[in-house]
């Protein structure tokens, strides 16, 4: 069963959807993982609009990538650019792969507005992942 970890900045919001998408797909083909380079909490609006959407990752913890470095993954996924570039390095032989979204928790505006932009991030997640099982598991 392959291993594959998921990390952003925070591990506040993107990589948690990443995460719950990827496990909803993969069902019992992987296990997954999600990290940040720093923990920045679970964001209220990110378990919110995935809830939206039928996926409850309220009981997801903010995990640190050093947390997970003794388990050797197969699967590397970074989801933004700071992630991508200060990824640390994993003793083993795991395929990196790159996508990089928009950080949702950085919207600005009406309390809607920003819902709209935390939708947005998460439909474009969703499809990915969904793409991603399908390519790769």
């Amino acid at each position: 069963m392959k291993k594959i970890l998921v990390l952003c900045t925070g591990n506040s919001c993107r990589s948690q959807m990443a995460e719950a998408y990827l496990r909803f797909y993969a069902k019992n083909k992987a296990v997954i993982y999600s990290a940040g380079i720093e923990t920045h909490g679970l964001n209220p609006k990110a378990v919110e609009c995935m809830m939206e959407d039928g996926i409850d990752i309220s009981r997801h913890t903010s995990n640190n990538v050093n947390e997970f470095i003794g388990i050797p993954f197969d699967l590397i996924l970074t989801v933004c650019d700071h992630a991508n570039e200060n990824c640390p390095y994993f003793p083993s032989n795991a395929k990196r792969l790159h996508q990089s979204f928009p950080d949702p928790a950085k919207a600005s505006g009406s309390d809607e507005e920003i819902k709209v932009k935390f939708r947005e991030v998460r439909d474009q997640i969703r499809i990915y992942c969904k793409d991603f099982v399908n390519e790769n598991l």
